[in-house]
């Protein structure tokens, strides 16, 4: 396949897409706090929290910190760290 070059316009999208990701993913994180909150079943609540988990790996929340936040399984946990990232404005990663 050969390579494929992109215009200094689409250079720029895909720049824009990849600088906002991190505030994009802690968005989607405060998300699934509420949802968290609101599911019913036992199921719903492992599928969130796989989600959690695949968002925080993405972001690149140290280690320490996402195993505890996955072993306990609170979703007040989770938005206490939230919180705190996005008061600070620092991204997990920093």
């Amino acid at each position: 396949m050969a390579k494929r070059e992109h215009s200094s316009y689409q250079q720029g999208v895909i720049k824009q897409y990849y600088d906002n990701l991190p505030g994009q993913t802690l968005t989607k994180l405060g998300e699934l706090v509420t949802e968290l909150y609101l599911a019913k079943s036992e199921k719903k609540r492992d599928q969130l929290w796989g989600r959690v988990e695949k968002a925080m790996a993405k972001i690149k929340v140290p280690k320490k910190i996402a195993e505890h936040i996955l072993k306990q399984r609170k979703p007040e946990i989770l938005a206490a760290n939230l919180e705190d990232w996005l008061k600070k404005g620092v991204r997990p990663e920093g």
